[in-house]
């Protein structure tokens, strides 16, 4: 048997552990990360290892060589440009195409029996078998579910958190069979998990899931990586540890010497050829790399420190990770998480704070207080992207540092010369944020138009209108007070899509944006007429005479937002509308700040409505995206009840058989009963609003509506009036023009013809940690339950058409929704605590 090695990755999230070298030459316990794989293999038998390289492959021939030092005989494969983790395989086909062999990752540590693994293997007749571990946070890795032989199912590759239906992570290790080669091609790029495992779950081959018990990390982050460390010293694998072993799992390497009076505290690792003076203390959890120096009195604490380190007197490191000949000063302090390059020195007297990280070759000055990354992100950040943009505590997480390389980050993504258009709501933090951002955005060559402060549905159509490669809008959170709310669009105006969110992301942490010389710096120059684009396009969107018969009297509540206020009122004087308006001048002190204060805004919108005899009354959010409506008897419309009789009033007010509504997968089945009287049919799709966009934005869907259940509608229109995204005033508009196709009938009506719906909804909060293991939990007895089971977001379970229960894991926060239907509202509350209930006690 063979084995296969990856080892062409970059470790980017391991930088700057990885700026002078590959990620499988990183050290765990004084050995390269790849040498611990090629051992273990070795003991397990496996003596002829190809070994994949790319990124930096030179470095790793250069320290391995044959392999003889190791007994085993090392092949290396170079690829030239990338071919992906299975077209890299490919390209070393002449040398595996005559025996089963295995795959193993150069840059994850573990201690899998083989041996165990290939007898799976081999027993069930797989063609492939991928190796699987339960992990906390399946996110990172690619989630398998299989039957209980160990048959795949279903496998997706780095789900995000509401598609999570399984802990069981792929591991990137493989058994396979030579005949995998038949499905690519030389020279082209495959991925395992995106590619070719498919393509095999797709034409039924045999591919089996093996559940390994062994140990098993993905050095992912710079985190993870001490983790493993940690794991390793406290015996949680069976790999071997450098130096001769001593009681408490303290080990020491030849040639080391340790003054009388240092105190040792294990686990701990101690290179061969270092020193610890008189005082000094060791450990727990340290790690002291060969030929590492440590003077007198000096505290050493879950570090870890690499080859030739000194540490003079009266240091203190705690929790962080010094790389090759780094030079640290007397009574220096280096905190937690905090990761110093190869060769810096930092003079005596400094601190360098938590998780700051110092790329190669720094000076740090005598007594200097370092809070600050130099050359490396401010931050380290499991997810830059949550929700619907980036979040944060206004000026303590989102500051205008941060924004401007949030800016830079971004025009990196689209390339310099892009334009961008860029708003921002009323709040003076938002201000200062939204320039930040611009200065960024500059700096790499990206020119703006600016709206200044404006309503989202304007930004976006200023986006298309302009044909600019995206768009930025800072405001204030609508949900979370104290919350600055940095949102980004495409060329079309919708959110960036996941993939494109992951690529700033990378950008931003490796800050790898491409700064631009003085006379390329971007421009920024007031967008021309936004609100003139805007009301041409609205208007064609809009059946006006219709409405300009009926002489409508309406009630605006506009929430404070002072840009709705300049978008409203010349589009409502064209259509011959009476209207009373409240709120209308800019007050960010007074912006509702969440679902309650919005609740008190409808309150006294529908006593307004009742007292003028209006027709109708509307609250359009400050976004300008999302409304709430009350009818002519002070009736307040919102939710499902508010989605539900936009529904009815579209399907009775467009061609039979040609309505075609989306809605999120939690809306209520009512909603599938109202289209079906005309004739029409409902789309449904994730709970995120991105993807009602872009089922909007598809031509070929044909939607004529699509809203949620926070008051969000979209009509698309037809090709000449395009308009793929939310927007509040429209919406309105539409609905006085459904009104009035029906000769002024009351919006009261079109709600008493809605069918009973009875909805509840429950939050829980569940960690991070066991949110994999809750949801693989949950999906499995639902298999083993009656009912339907939907995994189109998160776990639906469907009992009947109007009985049903979706559990949701929150995208943003340690937090899981559950959403039920029941033919009553006990029977809905009922679900919804059976859910909550069984969660409660998993994460108990």
């Amino acid at each position: 048997m063979k084995a296969v090695v990856m080892a062409g990755g970059e470790g980017t999230r391991l930088r700057p552990l990885t700026s002078n070298r590959p990620k499988p030459l990183v050290p765990i316990l004084n050995k390269p990360i790849a040498q611990h794989i090629f051992e273990h293999l070795k003991r397990a038998g496996i003596n002829d290892i190809v070994v994949t390289l790319y990124y930096l492959g030179e470095e790793i021939q250069r320290y391995f060589g044959d392999g003889s030092d190791m007994d085993v005989n090392l092949i290396y494969s170079v690829e030239e440009t990338p071919l992906g983790t299975a077209g890299s395989v490919k390209q070393a086909e002449e040398h595996l195409n005559d025996s089963t062999f295995v795959i193993v990752s150069g840059d994850a540590l573990t201690d899998l029996d083989i041996e165990k693994a290939l007898a799976f293997h081999r027993a069930r007749g797989a063609e492939a078998t991928l190796v699987l571990k339960p992990v906390p946070n399946p996110v990172e890795f690619g989630v398998v579910m299989t039957e209980p032989d160990g048959r795949i199912i279903r496998f997706l590759e780095k789900p995000d958190k509401a598609q999570v239906f399984s802990d069981s992570a792929n591991t990137g290790m493989y058994i396979l069979e030579p005949s995998v080669f038949e499905l690519m091609e030389h020279g082209k790029n495959y991925d395992w998990s995106q590619d070719i495992f498919p393509r095999m779950l797709e034409e039924g081959r045999p591919l089996f899931g093996y559940n390994m018990e062994e140990y098993w990390c993905d050095v992912g982050s710079l985190e993870q990586y001490r983790q493993a460390q940690y794991e390793m010293l406290d015996g949680q694998t069976a790999l071997p540890i450098p130096g001769a072993s001593h009681p408490n799992r303290v080990f020491i390497g030849g040639g080391t010497e340790i003054h009388h009076t240092a105190k040792i505290i294990g686990p701990v690792a101690i290179g061969a050829d270092c020193r610890v003076g008189p005082g000094a203390v060791i450990g727990p959890d340290a790690v002291l790399g060969d030929g590492a120096i440590i003077e007198a009195n000096a505290k050493i604490e879950k570090a870890i420190l690499w080859r030739s380190a000194y540490v003079g007197t009266g240091a203190q490191l705690t929790a962080c990770t010094i790389c090759n000949h780094v030079h640290i000063g007397d009574g220096v302090k280096i905190e937690e998480s905090a990761v110093v390059g190869d060769k810096c020195s930092i003079e005596a007297g400094a601190t360098i704070r938590a998780r700051v990280k110092l790329w190669p070759d720094k000076l740090i000055e005598e007594r200097s207080v370092v809070t600050e990354s130099l050359v490396w992100g401010a931050k380290a950040y499991s997810n830059l992207f949550r929700g619907l943009g980036v979040p944060g505590i206004t000026n303590i997480e989102l500051t205008p540092d941060f924004a401007a390389k949030l800016g830079a980050s971004f025009g990196g993504f689209l390339k310099k010369g892009a334009t961008v258009v860029v708003s921002r709501d009323g709040h003076p933090a938002s201000r200062m944020l939204k320039r930040a951002l611009m200065a960024g955005l500059s700096s790499v060559g990206v020119s703006m138009l600016d709206v200044e402060e404006m309503a989202l549905p304007v930004l976006r159509n200023t986006v298309r209108s302009n044909r600019a490669k995206g768009g930025v809008h800072v405001r204030q959170d609508p949900d979370h007070a104290g919350r600055t709310l940095v949102e980004f669009f495409d060329e079309r105006g919708i959110y960036l899509t996941k993939n494109n969110e992951r690529k700033v992301e990378t950008i931003f942490f490796r800050e790898d944006y491409g700064r631009v010389l003085m006379d390329e710096v971007g421009t920024i120059n007031p967008a021309t007429r936004p609100l003139e684009q805007y009301t041409q396009l609205f208007l064609k969107q809009i059946a006006a005479k219709d409405i300009e018969r009926q002489e409508f009297t309406v009630v605006i509540d506009y929430a404070y937002g002072s840009s709705l206020a300049r978008v409203l009122p010349p589009i409502l004087g064209q259509l011959g509308c009476k209207v009373f308006v409240l709120n209308p001048y800019p007050d960010w002190k007074r912006f509702p700040k969440n679902a309650k204060d919005r609740e008190a805004l409808v309150g006294a919108l529908s006593q307004v409505v009742h007292q003028q005899k209006a027709d109708l009354g509307v609250m359009i959010h400050s976004d300008g995206e999302r409304l709430e409506l009350v009818d002519e008897k002070g009736n307040a419309l919102n939710r499902a009840r508010l989605l539900a009789t936009m529904a009815s009033m579209v399907a009775q007010t467009t061609r039979a058989g040609e309505c075609k509504i989306a809605v999120p997968i939690n809306a209520p089945s009512a909603l599938e009963r109202i289209l079906s009287r005309s004739g029409g049919t409902v789309v449904r799709t994730k709970t995120d609003p991105r993807f009602l966009m872009n089922v909007a934005s598809a031509s070929a869907e044909k939607i004529v509506m699509a809203g949620d259940l926070a008051g969000g509608f979209i009509f698309p229109g037809t090709e000449e009036a395009f308009h793929p995204t939310f927007d509040g005033l429209l919406a309105f508009v539409k609905t006085l023009e459904m009104m009035a196709l029906h000769q002024h009938r009351p919006l009261s009506s079109f709600v008493a013809e809605l069918p009973a719906m009875h909805l509840a909804s429950q939050t829980l909060p569940c960690p991070q940690s066991d949110n994999g293991r809750v949801m693989r939990i949950l999906t499995e007895e639902a298999q083993n339950a009656s009912g339907e089971l939907e995994l189109l977001d998160g776990i639906r379970v469907v009992e009947a058409p109007n009985a049903w229960s979706l559990v949701l894991p929150d995208p943003a926060e340690p937090l899981i929704h559950i959403h039920s239907e029941g033919i009553s509202a006990a029977d809905a509350n009922a679900r919804t605590q059976r859910y909550s209930d069984r969660i409660a006690e998993l994460v108990s």
